[in-house]
């Protein structure tokens, strides 16, 4: 794999990037449409068909997800996104049409179901939170980084003219241990590659440290920013398989007991996961909770008082959030919980109280 800069910039000018959706480029903006200054208190899921690269095909999203949503009273889907799911692995400038048709019909369904969808890149040429590591770092190497800036330019001339009410773009997902510095340096290019291309795209970046700090210095580049909603790691991430330890922890309550020091309860939440932020919004900086959740380990009741405190706490701030995710693990749908007495819905298993919860909220 090689790109160099002149190729980029040679190959973002003469690419021929699909059309906008039909009848979507003609739409105009109103006075009802988002801004990164004070994001919209959207409420929904995350939805995974994109999440990672499978060895047998990727599907396309389900529009009964969509419907369940919109009917649930919700508005807003979160795409997490491989770029290897519409990207050749030996040529990062070679793009899958197929695949894209799938995000295509994600923001159609969205559209037709009056559901906001948020398109991430969970996984961009060189960077992913997740294993497997990218063979080459966007933090440090220019060639990923002008391969992430040109699937974002790719992304944002494809949807030109689609409003902000109905789609916007999460940058990257997560970035974990970087200084803000050069947080500001990536997030930069990549916002300057979108609006080349759609200059009024509605565009969001995560915070740094996994998405859990806000970044002031990002103010200046009109993006709004998310948060999550993991905290603390003890409850979210009982028993889960991806985090070294976790099978170690004793069994979690809320509030948490923390030995001899003081219980992490909902004032704890207010302090150290609401107030930084609400000092970025401030600054006039949006905020939404792109991701959080408990894993199905963490016992029910447990987490549904942890989530109630949560949700409480984001309807005072005035903030909407996305549960990772819709159907799976940490989800209201077949989430195989063992302490949970589920009901048929629709060929899945249903977490009633954890939906009418999530409705509360």
């Amino acid at each position: 794999m090689h790109l160099n800069r002149r190729q980029f910039i040679q190959t973002t000018g003469t690419l021929v990037i699909g059309a906008a959706l039909p009848g979507k480029a003609a739409e105009s903006t109103s006075a009802s449409e988002p801004s990164a200054r004070k994001l919209p208190r959207w409420r929904g899921f995350n939805l995974l068909e994109k999440f990672t690269k499978r060895s047998d095909g990727n599907p396309p999203f389900r529009e009964s997800d969509f419907e369940i949503m919109a009917e649930w009273g919700f508005d807003f889907a979160r795409l997490p996104m491989s770029y290897l799911c519409w990207t050749d692995p030996q040529d990062w400038l070679k793009i899958l049409e197929p695949e894209l048709v799938h995000i295509d019909q994600a923001v159609e369904m969205g559209a037709r179901h009056g559901v906001h969808v948020n398109l991430n890149f969970h996984r961009a040429p060189g960077y992913c939170v997740n294993p497997p590591k990218e063979p080459r770092d966007l933090w440090t190497d220019d060639v990923a980084l002008d391969a992430a800036a040109f699937h974002w330019a790719h992304f944002a001339r494809r949807y030109r003219g689609i409003p902000n009410r109905k789609l916007s773009f999460d940058l990257l997902n997560e970035p974990a241990d970087v200084t803000s510095e050069v947080y500001f340096k990536v997030v930069s290019k990549l916002v300057k590659a979108i609006r080349s291309e759609d200059p009024a795209r509605l565009i969001i970046a995560d915070g740094l440290k996994w998405g859990r700090d806000p970044v002031p210095a990002l103010a200046e580049l009109n993006v709004g920013q998310s948060t999550r909603g993991y905290d603390p790691m003890q409850i979210s991430h009982y028993k889960a398989s991806w985090v070294n330890g976790s099978d170690k922890w004793p069994e979690p309550t809320w509030p948490l007991q923390r030995g001899d020091r003081q219980p992490m309860d909902r004032q704890t939440l207010l302090r150290e996961r609401i107030e930084p932020w609400k000092k970025l919004e401030a600054l006039g900086v949006g905020v939404h909770v792109g991701e959080w959740g408990a894993y199905n380990r963490t016992p029910h009741k447990v987490a549904l008082a942890w989530m109630r405190d949560n949700l409480d706490l984001w309807r005072d701030a005035g903030w909407g959030w996305a549960l990772w995710n819709l159907r799976g693990s940490f989800g209201v749908l077949d989430s195989d919980r063992k302490d949970v007495a589920y009901e048929d819905f629709r060929g899945h298993k249903l977490d009633r109280p954890m939906l009418e919860l999530l409705k509360q909220g």
